[in-house]
């Protein structure tokens, strides 16, 4: 009994570090990506080994805990490996959810093109010309409620709403330009500080004007949908 107890807390000791380690992970992937320690690449990398280390700190708890002896810590373990798993198969669940696009646009027929960004788009895994019909299609079943937001607004009234409610989500402006309707951004996210990039196009609509925007990720085959609801919370903001 004594020796089923010893081996209890060794594994409620072991789970823990693992466990620990797990967190540790979770929490140094992003902010080390987003620093420039490591690539992105890395970081995302960093979360699969969260995922294998998360399971196996949660294994040796559950162990420990029918084994007996330093339930607290197995407890604890417990908690601290479900805590890391969670992350990397939130990554997963958001990812199978999404197609695997990085570009997304109100007008998948004439998208608004970039200008001033280009230079700063230089060297990125991604180019900025739009992939066409294929991506068009995955995005409207995908995305069916992006759409153009029409503004009672005269162009050129449309155009400081459109560069007011950009500054106010906290953008980098790159570009305003009035004479062209166009405002180029940058919106890097929040844990691994990848670099996305807008650009809002402004055209008269009858007596009001048409407003679209479009946001393209510089890395990653998929966007985890961020690109879709940066566009959401720009259009929601434009309208009130």
């Amino acid at each position: 009994m004594a020796s089923r107890v010893g081996a209890g807390r060794l594994l409620a000791t072991v789970a823990l570090v693992v466990s620990a380690i797990a967190l540790v992970l979770v929490l140094v992937a992003g902010p080390g990506t987003r620093l420039g320690f490591w690539s992105f690449r890395t970081g995302l990398g960093l979360l699969r080994w969260v995922a294998f280390t998360a399971f196996a700190g949660l294994a040796l708890s559950v162990v420990g805990l029918i084994t007996g002896g330093a339930r607290w810590r197995a407890g604890v373990a417990l908690a601290l490996g479900l805590a890391a798993a969670a992350v990397p198969l939130g990554f997963q669940r958001q990812a199978q959810s999404v197609p695997p696009i990085h570009d997304i646009s109100t007008d998948t027929q004439d998208p608004p093109r970039f200008v001033a960004v280009l230079a700063r788009r230089a060297g990125a895994a991604n180019g900025a010309d739009y992939g066409g019909p294929p991506i068009a299609a995955q995005q409207h079943q995908a995305y069916p409620d992006l759409k153009s937001e029409v503004l009672a607004d005269p162009p050129a009234r449309a155009f400081e709403r459109a560069l007011s409610a950009a500054r106010g989500l906290g953008w980098e402006i790159v570009s305003a330009v009035p004479a062209e309707g166009r405002i180029e951004a940058t919106d890097t996210t929040f844990w691994f500080g990848f670099k996305d990039d807008v650009v809002v196009r402004i055209r008269p609509e009858g007596t009001g004007s048409r407003v679209d925007v479009r946001s393209v990720s510089r890395v990653g085959r998929g966007d985890l949908g961020t690109n879709a609801k940066r566009i959401r919370a720009y259009l929601d903001k434009l309208a009130h």
